[in-house]
């Protein structure tokens, strides 16, 4: 039976249900029946059109918008650790660190400066080395791991030396990382020494007011190159 000739018996039992009050109720619920199996019909015929049209074109088109996480504002430096991905390649993709020179070595490309260059001018510069390999390459780059981002604490500290900035850490957050303050540490005279683009800046911190909950706009958030000192 052709879905035409479903729908006008359906339309005629419809209408003799109507013709007696006590059938009103049945009409309606045959009604909503009935559009229902029409709209499961419809989705069935024109699904994978509808995917087509509202998913990704390709598997690699959603690889490559869920692998580019990073911004066109970080630097990559030294010590950095980048994920390095040239598609359909992978005996050139890699995870690699940024050497104490800047550079890089990949296989085709050679050496290539990264450290100073944000991600996307670092798969910029890989990819047109590749050109002369690969028609079209398609690389992208990550940052595994930002090691180059440090400040320094020193002084009376229990592990003075230089830390990986992660998490936005405050100058409270240094003191614990070094492990607190020693015996003797003048904890009143804490201070930050942070270079910009008019010197060296001085900020001065009060642990114990910060402890205690006072003027602590003090306990500033660190940036790379800042050395806090405890005398």
């Amino acid at each position: 039976m052709t879905r035409i000739s479903r729908s006008v018996m359906i339309s005629r039992s419809l209408e003799t249900l109507r013709s007696s009050k006590t059938g009103r109720l049945a009409a309606l619920l045959a009604a909503t029946l009935f559009s229902s199996s029409l709209y499961a019909q419809t989705v069935a015929r024109n699904g994978a059109g509808a995917n087509a049209l509202t998913g990704p074109t390709s598997t690699h088109a959603a690889d490559i918008a869920a692998a580019k996480p990073h911004d066109n504002s970080f630097v990559i430096g030294n010590d950095d650790v980048l994920a390095i991905n040239v598609w359909k390649e992978p005996d050139i993709s890699r995870s690699i660190p940024v050497r104490s020179d800047g550079k890089i070595s990949l296989p085709l490309v050679g050496e290539l400066q990264a450290a100073g260059l944000t991600p996307l001018r670092l798969e910029s510069d890989i990819a047109s080395r590749l050109k002369n390999y690969i028609s079209e390459p398609e690389v992208t780059v990550i940052v595994q791991q930002v090691n180059s981002q440090k400040f320094n604490i020193l002084g009376q500290v229990a592990r003075p030396g230089s830390y990986v900035i992660a998490n936005s850490p405050t100058v409270l957050d240094a003191i614990a990382l070094a492990g607190g303050f020693r015996d003797f540490a003048k904890k009143k005279s804490v201070y930050v020494l942070r270079q910009g683009s008019s010197g060296e800046a001085r900020i001065l911190f009060n642990y114990k007011d910060v402890i205690q909950g006072k003027n602590m706009a003090q306990n500033v958030k660190l940036q790379p190159g800042d050395t806090i000192i405890v005398p």
